[in-house]
């Protein structure tokens, strides 16, 4: 069993998206009405380009792409703004996720918040995410992150050896993650998480460990564990050609002991990948059926049944194109490039979305929103309750009622990636598939990581 075939991030992934044609944001406003909706805004510039990496991002870009870019950011607010000032719009949190945000300088971070905060409307108790590395956590930019009001921080370490860091292609070293760990606990924002990866080629179950156990000396509120996965196209495949195997074994039997550990430290388990402190709330968020726009070209927006973003791109070319594109577009309302899900999609988006995140699947919420049974409808998931994966739980909900659920068990969690990819329906596998073709780089069995598309 391979047991990591595909990060289930969301769903369906951006290769099943195609072109659309006569669509406008505006058609579309009243998924927007009201509170209670996320912004995203997709900041597409790194300082390098690690060895694992296919997401959106470019490195090397001069100061003026960066002005451009916010140029073209605020040109696209100004024309949401139009739309959304008659639905009396109002967002609950904002995610900054890239890219490395922080790779701007101060002043460019100062008016990326200013022109988020000055033309579109927060509610009073917002959440405000961003991404940072280690490299780019200065004192200066965290100043600017708290003036923002920023609420969690996370940042990507993955080893505290510089051997693995090496192996994967990052550029920061273990004594620079700790300088920024010391930086972001001094200036005490209220969450912090941290990113570490496993499965790295040369990597053992005690040299994770060594890296864990430091982690939780600055003691961390969140922690995301990644299995390591290399895509056709990033700078680690050519190692595998040479020689170097992914341990998948090796990389589970690194994952359990993790487990084990953070239980053991006070942390809960609420994803195969996410761990947190146990007096930390649970969020019950039927996320399957939230709303969030976009800004910025590589984020994409869901209203409704309709998910829209610019084109999916790896390569150096791909993510030019789509920048240059995205710093030319005179109406950002026009939607060109997505995918309307079907009921049955949307169940399958529901199912994923909730069945690999802790508490799990609400029976009486699919009831109420698809009217009909999950259990009856995906015989799939008959199967996993037979085959212990799956369990029935009740627990109670913030709202004092007890709530039955379809919930992972410590088997089924540890199989996520193996699972989550069985949901995906024939329809979207083949899009996905004629999507390799047309680029001449189908996916292959090597674990593959889809995060954050």
């Amino acid at each position: 069993m391979n047991r990591y075939t595909q990060y289930m991030y969301s769903y369906p992934h951006k290769t099943a998206y195609g072109p659309l044609s006569g669509i406008a944001l505006s058609d579309y406003k009243k998924y927007l009405t009201g509170p209670g909706h996320s912004l995203y805004l997709h900041v597409p510039f790194c300082q390098s380009k690690c060895g694992y990496c296919n997401l959106f991002s470019l490195t090397g870009q001069k100061k003026e792409t960066m002005d451009g870019y916010l140029d073209a950011v605020e040109r696209q607010i100004r024309q949401y703004k139009e739309i959304l000032s008659e639905t009396g719009t109002c967002f609950s949190d904002l995610t900054i996720g890239g890219g490395t945000p922080l790779l701007f300088s101060r002043e460019q971070l100062r008016r990326m918040f200013d022109l988020i905060f000055s033309k579109l409307d927060f509610q009073k108790e917002r959440q405000v995410i961003i991404e940072t590395a280690p490299n780019q956590t200065t004192r200066e930019k965290l100043e600017v992150l708290k003036e923002a009001g920023v609420t969690r921080i996370s940042m990507g370490i993955q080893s505290f050896l510089d051997s693995e860091l090496e192996t994967l292609g990052r550029k920061h070293r273990a004594d620079q993650a700790r300088s920024a760990l010391c930086l972001l606990k001094e200036m005490d924002f209220p969450c912090l998480n941290l990113d570490f990866i496993y499965g790295i080629p040369g990597q053992t179950e005690a040299s994770f460990m060594d890296s864990l156990k430091e982690a939780l000396t600055f003691e961390p509120d969140e922690l995301f564990l990644y299995p390591l996965y290399v895509r056709r196209g990033v700078a680690m495949e050519k190692s595998l050609r040479e020689g170097t195997v992914l341990d998948g074994e090796q990389a589970f039997s690194q994952y359990r002991r993790a487990r084990e550990i953070l239980l053991s430290a006070g942390f809960r388990q609420d994803s195969m990948r996410r761990f947190v402190k146990a007096e930390k709330k649970r969020d019950y968020e039927a996320c399957g059926f939230g709303t969030s726009l976009a800004l910025g070209c590589g984020g994409r927006s869901y209203l409704g049944n309709l998910h829209f973003c610019t084109p999916y791109g790896v390569t150096v070319s791909q993510c030019q194109t789509e920048l240059k594109n995205y710093m030319e577009t005179e109406d950002f309302t026009r939607i060109c490039h997505g995918i309307f899900l079907s009921e049955e999609e949307m169940k399958r988006r529901h199912l994923i979305r909730h069945l690999f995140i802790r508490p799990g699947l609400s029976l009486k919420d699919y009831r109420e929103h698809f009217q009909g049974e999950a259990v009856e409808e995906f015989s799939l998931l008959k199967d996993w309750i037979e085959e212990g994966y799956l369990e029935l739980v009740k627990e109670e909900n913030p709202k004092g009622d007890t709530e039955e659920l379809l919930s992972l068990t410590e088997e089924g969690m540890g199989l996520s990636d193996f699972l989550g990819p069985k949901l995906i329906s024939c329809q979207v596998q083949k899009k996905m598939e004629e999507w390799g073709m047309d680029h001449g780089k189908t996916d292959r069995a090597i674990p593959g990581d889809f995060k954050k598309l």
